[in-house]
């Protein structure tokens, strides 16, 4: 323990200021860049207490992404299978995803950036987003409601609205709520999905 970290007093609730402290550093300077030491500093708790709750930085960090990752896989669920035409499903899926985002720009932009990173440790279940969006495609073609094709392509292009609409957004070229755009992105997935 160094002399600054026997100064400080014990943090109470650290997980939650680590956590903060570490999404806004791992999404201005990468986490490849970002220390645990930064981490610590940035949260005002020791470096010890980061470590009390995660085993290093990759762990949160990969914790974080998770977080989001697996909300949205509930939250394309819940949208689908609630009653309604598929429009009302799309855009309720949408509002959602944009309600996500605008509530917590800053874990909603980590999980942006972080996704060709990642990913890859994510094995591939059925409630992950693409998972989910790929099963639900493919109900809808099965029961006749949008035209046959590929599941996994029709989800990556419907994916591809939002998210790159999302990194956008988090460089800094799409102002405003995310959710304003709500209107626009149903308009665009319906015509992804109803296209023959």
């Amino acid at each position: 323990m160094n002399a600054t970290e026997a100064k400080r007093p014990r943090a109470r609730n650290a997980r939650p200021k680590i956590e903060r402290a570490a999404l806004k550093l791992f999404v201005s300077e990468g986490v490849n860049a970002a220390t645990t030491r930064e981490i610590a500093d940035e949260a005002g708790v020791s470096e010890g207490a980061l470590y009390r709750h995660y085993k290093g930085k990759d762990e949160l960090a990969l914790a974080l992404f998770l977080e989001t990752h697996n909300r949205l896989g509930e939250m394309l669920q819940e949208a689908f299978f609630a009653p309604g035409t598929i429009e009302e499903k799309v855009r309720r899926a949408i509002a959602a995803y944009c309600s996500v985002a605008d509530d917590d720009w800053l874990m909603f932009s980590f999980h942006l950036v972080s996704l060709n990173r990642y990913l890859p440790h994510d094995t591939r279940r059925d409630d992950d987003p693409v998972s989910v969006l790929e099963k639900l495609l493919g109900m809808l073609m099965t029961n006749g409601d949008i035209p046959k094709a590929d599941p996994a392509l029709v989800a990556a292009m419907c994916l591809g609205v939002v998210m790159q609409a999302g990194q956008n957004k988090v460089y800094n070229r799409l102002p405003g709520p995310f959710s304003q755009h709500i209107d626009a992105f149903t308009r665009a997935i319906i015509a992804i999905i109803q296209q023959k």
